[in-house]
């Protein structure tokens, strides 16, 4: 599969959306369905229709993951459920590294797959806050690479 990276586009909106949502329904079912669907209001009304992204899309330009960021910080990097394991979210995070040295990201401790995952490509963990950024009771890693 070839994967090109390329800035986000207004017309990608709807397909990260749909990769937001699998990606989180695949990996936090910690979450309370009623913060879940505030999260989910949260970041179809507000995040995604105002945010940048990388996208990593296959050959017929189609995005297959997300990722956003501010400065050094990986604010959030989401996956589709097909392109999973297949080496996508690492060129994501791998674009990142050619653009900052050093890098930091928040995780969900809960979220077992997605620590692995920045683990596995360098990152150690620098920092836990015993709740998320709006309060809620989902301890965060804080990870950093280089």
């Amino acid at each position: 599969m070839t994967i090109s990276i390329r800035p986000s586009r207004p017309d990608d909106y709807p397909r990260t959306f749909e990769i937001w949502r699998g990606a989180v329904v695949a990996t936090h079912d910690f979450l309370t369905p009623e913060d879940f669907a505030a999260i989910e209001r949260m970041v179809r009304d507000q995040y995604l229709p105002a945010a940048e992204f990388w996208i990593a899309a296959d050959e017929n330009d189609q995005a297959l993951a997300f990722m956003g960021m501010s400065g050094a910080q990986i604010d959030s990097l989401f996956v589709h459920a097909e392109a999973r394991s297949s080496g996508v979210g690492r060129r994501l995070v791998e674009h990142a590294m050619t653009l900052h040295p050093v890098l930091t990201v928040d995780v969900n401790e809960q979220n077992a797959s997605g620590a692995g995952f920045y683990q596995r490509l360098g990152f150690e963990v620098i920092g836990r806050s015993p709740v998320d950024d709006a309060g809620r009771p989902y301890p965060l890693l804080h990870l950093r690479r280089g």
